[in-house]
C-alpha cells in the first residue's frame, strides 16, 4: 500500500463531511460492512439516506425480482436500478439541485459455517458527478482469497469504501481509480478480475484498457473477452467446460494461428471423455508477449490484437502467467474437464528446455508435474525446418537430455498429441515478419493473414500499416 494513500477512516469521513454526497447502501451476503464504515467514523446522517440488507430470498425477490443466482452481475444491476430509481423518486424534488445522489450495492458469498469452494462477489456504485446529472456506473467482480469469514468481511468493507471514494474523486484517472481499490488491503487478500465503467463520465474510456490495467496493477492475473469485445467474469464462461486454448502473440493473428486451432479442434472433439461436455476455445496472450522493447505495454497495440481476434469470433484470454502449468492451474479453478493446450514445435521445445525453469524450486520435473497432474493434453502442430528440409512433428522431434524420457512417456500415454494437418506449412515464419511487411507496404503480408483481419488492418491502419506502393 502506498503510504500516501488515504486511510479507510479518512475516505469514509471525507464523504460524510461532503454535504453534496447522499445515497443508499444495499448489501447482501457479507453483512453491512461497507455502510458500517460510514456509521463508525461519524457524520453518517449527511451521507446515508438508507441502508438495507435483504438476506431472506423471498424478501429479496419481492424487492428486486426473482432470480436463479443471487451472486451475479444481473442481480447487482437490479439492485442498483431499484434503489437508484427509488432514491431519485423520493428525494429529487427536495434536494436534487444540491446533491450528487449515489447508490452502493453488493451481493457476495463469503465463508460461512459450511465450507465454500469459491468466495466471491459483485460490487457496484451508481452516482451523479453533478446535481441533476445523469448517472454513471462502476462495477467490479472480486474473489476473496482469505479463508476466514471475519477477514473477508473486513476486506469487503474496505473495498466498498475504496470503490465509492474512487468513483467520486478518481473518476478522471483510470489508473488511480483501479490502484486505489487496493488501498489499505494487503496483497493476496482479493483478486479483482473484472471492472466495468459506463455513463457520460466514461464515454471516452475503452473498457478493454480499463481491464488490462487490472493485470498491470496486480489486481488480477487474468482477464477474458467474449467475441463481441466485452469483458466477462471468467467463471461465468469457463465453469465445467472442456477448454481448448492456443497461446500466441497474434501480432497480427495469422492463417497459421487459425489453422492450428482448427486442426486441434478436430482432434479435441474426438476425445471420448468430453463427448457430452460443453466446450470453449480460447486464444491466449500473456502479458510477456505484450511488452515493448522498453518493458512497457503498448495499449494501442493491445487493442489492435483484441480487435482482430474478436472479429474472427474468438474468445480472448489475457494472462499474467508465463508458464503453461500456471494457466492450467488457473483453468482448473473452474473446470475439472479436459484442458487442451495448442502449440507449435518451437513452443514445445521451450516447454521441455530445462533452462526456462531455473526459478522453479524443483526445476523442470516440478513444472511438468504441475502441468500434467490434471486432465491436460498438448496438441502439437508440426513445423517445417528449412535447414533440414523436413517436417518436424511431435513424433520425430528430438528432445535432448534426460527429460527426453519424460517426453517419450507423455507421447506414448497420449498426453502429447501430434497433429497431422492435410496441408502442413511449407515453411516457418514469425508474426514479426508479417508485421514488418505491413509497415513496409509489402503486399506479401496479406498471404499470411485471414481475409477479415486484412480488411480491418487496411481500414484502421493497424500495426503501422503502410499502403502498398
Amino acid at each position: 500500500m502506498d503510504k500516501s494513500s488515504p486511510t479507510t477512516h479518512h475516505k469514509a469521513l471525507q464523504i460524510n463531511l461532503d454535504s453534496q454526497k447522499y445515497g443508499t447502501f444495499a448489501e447482501i451476503g457479507g453483512g453491512q460492512e461497507v455502510v458500517r464504515w460510514f456509521f463508525k467514523v461519524g457524520g453518517a446522517a449527511g451521507t446515508v439516506a438508507k441502508s438495507i440488507s435483504a438476506y431472506d430470498m423471498t424478501v429479496s425477490d419481492a424487492i428486486y425480482g426473482p432470480t436463479e443466482r443471487y451472486v451475479c452481475q444481473e442481480r447487482l444491476l437490479r439492485m442498483l436500478d431499484h434503489e437508484y430509481d427509488l432514491l431519485i423518486d423520493r428525494l429529487q424534488v427536495k434536494r436534487g439541485k444540491n446533491t450528487h445522489f449515489f447508490v452502493f450495492a453488493d451481493t457476495v458469498t463469503i465463508q460461512g459455517y459450511q465450507q465454500r469452494i469459491d468466495c466471491h462477489g459483485w460490487l457496484g456504485v451508481r452516482f451523479q458527478d453533478e446535481p441533476m446529472g445523469k448517472c454513471n456506473d462502476i462495477i467490479v467482480h472480486v474473489r476473496f482469497l482469505e479463508q476466514e469469514r471475519l477477514q473477508q468481511q473486513d476486506t469487503l468493507g474496505i473495498l466498498g469504501v475504496n470503490l465509492i471514494y474512487g468513483a467520486f474523486y478518481y473518476n478522471q484517472d483510470p489508473v488511480l481509480l483501479i490502484e486505489s481499490l487496493m488501498d489499505n488491503i494487503a496483497p493476496g487478500k482479493i483478486e479483482v478480475d473484472l471492472i466495468e465503467a459506463s455513463g457520460p463520465l466514461f464515454n471516452n474510456l475503452d473498457s478493454r484498457i480499463l481491464n488490462l490495467q487490472l493485470i498491470v496493477s496486480g489486481l488480477s492475473q487474468v482477464i477474458l473477452f467474449t467475441p463481441n469485445g466485452k469483458t466477462v467474469q471468467p467463471s461465468d464462461l469457463l465453469y465445467k467446460k472442456a477448454v481448448l486454448i492456443e497461446r500466441g502473440r497474434f501480432e497480427p493473428v495469422t492463417n497459421l494461428n487459425m489453422e492450428m486451432m482448427e486442426v486441434a479442434r478436430a482432434r479435441f472433439l474426438q476425445e471420448p471423455e468430453i463427448t457430452d461436455v460443453p466446450k470453449i476455445e480460447l486464444m491466449e496472450i500473456t502479458t510477456r508477449n505484450l511488452l515493448t522493447e522498453m518493458g512497457t505495454i503498448d495499449k494501442e497495440n493491445f487493442i489492435q490484437r483484441i480487435d482482430l481476434l474478436c472479429a474472427l469470433k474468438q474468445h480472448v484470454l489475457i494472462s499474467n502467467y508465463a508458464e503453461f502449468y500456471e494457466i492450467s492451474t488457473y483453468l482448473n479453478r473452474f473446470t475439472k474437464n479436459l484442458i487442451g493446450l495448442v502449440l507449435g514445435i518451437p513452443l514445445l521445445q521451450e516447454l521441455f528446455n530445462e533452462k526456462y525453469y531455473s526459478y522453479v524450486e524443483g526445476g523442470i520435473l516440478e513444472a511438468m508435474g504441475r502441468l500434467f497432474k490434471k486432465k491436460i493434453k498438448l496438441y502439437v502442430y508440426p513445423t517445417f525446418d528449412v535447414q533440414t528440409n523436413q517436417l518436424i512433428t511431435a513424433e520425430n522431434l528430438e528432445i535432448k537430455g534426460p527429460i527426453k524420457h519424460i517426453y517419450n512417456y507423455l507421447l506414448e500415454s497420449n498426453q502429447v498429441v501430434p497433429l497431422h494437418p492435410l496441408r502442413p506449412p511449407p515453411k516457418s515464419f514469425s508474426p514479426k515478419e508479417v508485421t514488418e511487411y505491413i509497415k513496409r507496404g509489402d503486399p506479401r503480408w496479406k498471404e499470411f493473414v485471414p481475409v477479415r483481419a486484412v480488411e480491418i488492418i487496411e481500414e484502421k491502419k493497424y500495426f503501422g500499416y503502410c499502403a502498398t506502393a
